[in-house]
């Protein structure tokens, strides 16, 4: 048999083929789902049954369990979803994987297959690409997936090389059988670098179909490789986790101990188990996975489907238990890990765009804080005459004010490329609201900055505020903090909830405080003995409080937007 490197190039084409075309169905459908989607996980209660639904729809509608997880360990690194809320959210999308795998065997190996009307189903695609209507747009792009996914899969089956006619190349497998369980073992390990190699479960299990379609391999082996495979599908998640917070590696870990376990205790029940769906499906006349080659692709699918509903029902016990192991497994190692950031800047392996805008979402509240921080730094900074405290103050505050920097710059570049992607017209709004307010939150604290600057420096030239000077510094700074706290509060809440009016009442009382104290302060330079440098001093701090509010009010102005837009 001839198969070069002409051939090899084709199956990996059609095995890409089949890959894109799932991408671009999952990707078209969560844009569909939209905001409903964050809605259905944020149904999710302790109650870890309604967990393990809540996974397997959502894995049942996106069609990828790897899409799932990663948003899941999203979520928990953004301080979504508490571990054990997780933990149950992936057990239902193991159950939910299996659905792909039953459209793959039903759509793709029957004698109706849907590769044979994957043309027409573009073509009433096709004009929803064109359509005004956004949704009507992400359904041309899912009926054109949907097609897509089962052309590769066509062109995957005839791109196999032909080992009917030439057995001699299936004599290792014969060889394997000869090992006994250790076969078994080495299957498991087969299944599981196939599917960290094609990063997809399912392309792994349409892999495994198409093998036993073929009856390159026995029905044991098959769900060997079917149990390697559910090892395999967690290294996305735990990929994704790498550049993550602490929580994030748990819940990445948590998957994997949950299909690892589950692996062991079927090795352990291996062959029974088999015997146990040969009878079934001899019994309901579905024929023998075990004697006929024909019937080994149906009995893998009820293999695959079973094993994982069984595990879910017996691991959700034992859910407490896995998050206690997992914290073990991954401690945390310094207090930043009890505040979450936006940790996935910088990474290809976050699948879900519309998702990950709530990681964003996320990192502004962190920005805000930092804010608040280095505003309460600096009033501690004002009025302080020590100039040793004043140095000291004034390192920390420079500290924040490079953190402030650098979080703008990893916002934006990390919203840049989550523009790159497929978008909602909402989500494209979003963006650009989040970018014009790490803009206004980076420009406050530049002003933070400059004004305990110019404090330090009056503290050095000996220039001292009288009393009347400090009360009014002391009312326009505390309308500074009524206007941080407003906007904090903004932040931390649905956007859709968002209200200008208390933001704008804070704005109007900071506007009218610095138009009374700057005409107070013209008046003073008449007097005879009034200290300039002082004066200016004082003046300046201000005029930078009003600079604040301005900037303060526009984050308000940018979440109220969104509000109306949606």
């Amino acid at each position: 048999m001839e198969y070069g490197i002409f051939e090899i190039l084709k199956l990996i084409g059609a095995l890409g083929f089949f890959i894109y075309g799932m991408k671009v169905m999952s990707e078209s459908i969560q844009k569909v789902a939209g905001d409903k989607l964050r809605g259905v996980m944020s149904l999710i209660t302790s109650n870890r049954f309604s967990g393990v639904l809540t996974g397997f729809l959502t894995t049942a509608i996106i069609q990828s369990s790897s899409a799932t997880t990663v948003m899941v360990v999203s979520f928990v690194n953004a301080g979504l979803l508490k571990l054990r809320q997780a933990i149950s959210v992936i057990m239902g999308a193991n159950i939910g994987t299996t659905i792909t795998a039953i459209l793959i065997l039903f759509l793709g190996f029957s004698k109706f297959s849907i590769s044979n009307y994957a043309l027409p189903i573009i073509a009433l695609g096709f004009p929803l690409l064109f359509a005004k209507r956004a949704d009507l747009k992400y359904w041309g792009e899912f009926f054109i997936g949907f097609a897509l996914l089962f052309m590769g899969l066509d062109e995957l089956k005839h791109s196999v090389p032909d080992l009917k006619n030439n057995p001699e190349i299936l004599e290792w497998i014969a060889n394997l059988n000869e090992l006994g369980f250790l076969a078994i073992i080495i299957a498991v390990l087969i299944g599981t670098i196939l599917t960290v190699v094609v990063q997809s479960s399912s392309a792994a299990m349409a892999i495994t179909l198409i093998m036993c379609d073929n009856g390159w391999i026995p029905f044991d082996m098959a769900a060997a490789i079917v149990l390697g495979e559910n090892i395999g599908t967690t290294i996305t998640a735990n990929l994704a986790a790498l550049v993550g917070n602490v929580h994030a590696k748990r819940a990445a870990r948590a998957h994997f101990v949950f299909n690892a376990v589950g692996v062991i205790w079927m090795l352990l029940i291996f062959n029974v188990y088999i015997n146990a769906v040969d009878t079934f499906m001899t019994m309901t006349d579905h024929g023998s996975p075990l004697t006929n080659v024909a019937d080994v692709k149906w009995g893998l699918t009820y293999f695959h489907m079973s094993f994982n509903i069984i595990n879910t029902l017996l691991m959700i016990w034992f859910v407490p238990y896995i998050e206690k192991l997992v914290i073990k497994m991954v401690p945390s190692k310094e207090e930043e890990d009890d505040e979450f950031h936006l940790e996935f800047i910088g990474t290809s392996l976050m699948q879900t765009s519309e998702i990950s805008l709530l990681e964003a979402r996320k990192e502004l509240t962190v920005f805000g804080k930092i804010i608040k921080k280095m505003h309460k730094l600096s009033v501690e900074l004002i009025t302080s005459d020590s100039e040793k405290k004043i140095e000291k103050l004034l390192k920390k505050i420079e500290k924040y004010e490079q953190r402030t920097d650098d979080l703008e710059l990893e916002i934006d570049d990390y919203l840049v490329k989550v523009a790159e992607g497929r978008l909602s017209a909402a989500s494209s709004e979003e963006i650009r609201a989040i970018l014009s307010i790490t803009g206004d939150l980076e420009r406050v604290a530049d002003i933070i900055m400059r004004m305990s600057k110019d404090a330090s420096k009056k503290a050095k030239h000996k220039l001292n505020f009288s009393k009347e000077q400090f009360k009014n510094l002391e009312e326009i700074i505390g309308l500074v903090d009524n206007a941080i706290d407003t906007m904090m509060d903004n932040l931390n809440m649905s956007y859709r909830d968002v209200t200008l009016d208390s933001a704008m009442l804070i704005e109007e009382a900071i506007d009218v405080k610095t138009k009374k104290l700057n005409k107070a302060y013209y008046k003073k330079i008449e007097e005879k003995n009034y200290d300039i440098r002082t004066g200016v001093a004082y003046r300046d701090l201000v005029f930078a409080c009003e600079k604040i509010g301005d900037h303060l009010i526009n984050v308000t102005e940018s979440l109220a937007d969104l509000k109306a837009d949606d």
